[in-house]
């Protein structure tokens, strides 16, 4: 593509990239403790029924209710208390009429009962018949009786066995991401292992002569490789496996070799940070032509317009997506948020590539490039609460999020201290402060 030629706009390169995704990546059996962040490749069934019996959701009595449904404070009922029940025990006698059991949270309803009395409403009584405290802790000696203060009703404080989860019923959709929650369910379940979709491999390369590994010596023209450390957290947030490939010289026979490198060792993706433009030292766009071949080159976006993308395959016979990123660091984030995570969530299984959109509105002006939809570093304003301020149609109030050097594509500090991202359209290209823009927030999962 020549320099002359009209920028992909944001939608059309994002729909190129998606295109050449096959589907998503093969499954895995992974162990349920492992599983968090992981897509399911298949439909999760509960192997238990869960609570597996009926049992308490108090400490307290298990009781029959028609002995205790005209209890009152003024008028209690007298149950004789005839053993008890931990959690984890199994019950050995029955609830007979005028009898209770003491029975811990989570243990097995007995035979005969169907409904438990809290422990606070009831007040104890020894063998001697003296009487304990009302509203003690369920745990000490056995009482020999006790006073049932409130009326019993049938099913009260019993979970009913199945009333969570029944053996063989679907609990998690194939396509669902794993949260927390989730790997809490399937392992209540009775579900050591969950098929998932492997997570994709993505190489992450830095480019520059002048770039150099941090926190070593710069000499008199280096400076810190903050684009590898930044694209591969960026990688592993968007759930896949990073693969360092290095710092690479604007060599293009280095980094032909690290491409085809890395291309040996089976990575569903490259991304590579600087070299993509059109200077003397640019060598990422020969060096994709010479590994496989580039579908687009050159989006409608600020920061971010020099952005490539293309195919390769590999030694094994499948395909790797190349990603040629700006150099400067906020550009290198913002054209992975908007092309290389939606292609590494789409790789995963995942149905929701893009990060949530909201509505906002800008306070300050901002000038932007004619043609391109501009991708602003904002911070939100905040309550004493630390939630986001709206105005009083729901939408959020951003400011410019600004460094040393304000907005520039360099600018790591402003980078860093964004909440998230606000969108100017093309069309917009001064946006008056106070106008609405739409809001992609950063910190969503």
């Amino acid at each position: 593509m020549s320099g002359g030629e009209a920028l992909h706009s944001v939608e059309a390169a994002r729909a190129a990239i998606l295109g050449a995704i096959a589907g998503p990546l093969g499954e895995e059996s992974v162990a349920v403790d492992a599983a968090l962040g992981r897509v399911l490749a298949r439909d999760v069934v509960a192997a238990v029924t869960l609570p597996p019996w009926d049992n308490s959701a108090m400490d307290g009595y298990a009781v029959r209710a028609p002995d205790a449904a005209g209890a009152t404070e003024a008028d209690p009922v007298r149950l004789v208390v005839s053993g008890e029940v931990p959690a984890g025990g199994v019950p050995t006698e029955a609830v007979r009429h005028g009898s209770g059991i003491r029975i811990a949270t989570g243990a097995a309803i007995p035979q005969g009962a169907d409904a438990v009395v809290p422990v606070e409403d009831t007040t104890p009584f020894d063998a001697a018949g003296n009487a304990g405290a009302r509203g003690r802790d369920a745990s000490g000696p056995v009482p020999a009786a006790i006073l049932v203060h409130v009326p019993a009703r049938a099913g009260g404080n019993v979970r009913r066995r199945g009333s969570d989860l029944v053996e063989g019923a679907t609990i998690l959709a194939s396509g669902t991401a794993i949260s927390p929650a989730a790997v809490a369910l399937a392992a209540g379940a009775g579900l050591a292992n969950l098929q998932v979709r492997r997570r994709a491999r993505v190489g992450v390369l830095a480019t520059g002569n002048e770039v150099r590994a941090a926190g070593t010596e710069l000499g008199a023209a280096g400076i810190p490789d903050a684009n590898g450390p930044g694209l591969r957290a960026l990688v592993e947030t968007a759930g896949a496996e990073p693969m360092d490939l290095g710092i690479a010289p604007d060599d293009l026979d280095d980094v032909i070799g690290r491409l085809r490198g890395a291309l040996a060792n089976g990575v569903d993706a490259i991304v590579v940070a600087g070299g993509v433009s059109v200077g003397p030292y640019d060598v990422v766009k020969v060096a994709f032509e010479t590994v496989g071949r580039i579908d687009l080159w050159r989006v409608a976006v600020q920061p971010g317009k020099p952005f490539a993308f293309g195919t390769a395959t590999r030694p094994d016979g499948g395909r790797a997506l190349l990603f040629g990123l700006p150099g400067n660091p906020v550009s290198s984030f913002v054209t992975f948020e908007l092309f290389v995570r939606p292609a590494i969530r789409a790789m995963s299984g995942r149905q929701d590539l893009l990060r949530p959109v909201d509505r906002a509105v800008l306070l300050d002006e901002v000038r932007t490039a004619p043609g391109r939809r501009a991708f602003l570093r904002v911070t939100a304003d905040r309550d004493a609460d630390g939630g986001p301020v709206r105005d009083g149609t729901g939408r959020v109030q951003v400011r410019l999020s600004r460094g040393p050097a304000g907005q520039g594509s360099h600018v790591l500090s402003a980078l860093a201290a964004a909440d998230a991202l606000a969108v100017v359209p093309e069309s917009v290209e001064t946006h008056t402060a106070g106008g609405p823009v739409e809001l992609w927030w950063l910190d969503a999962p």
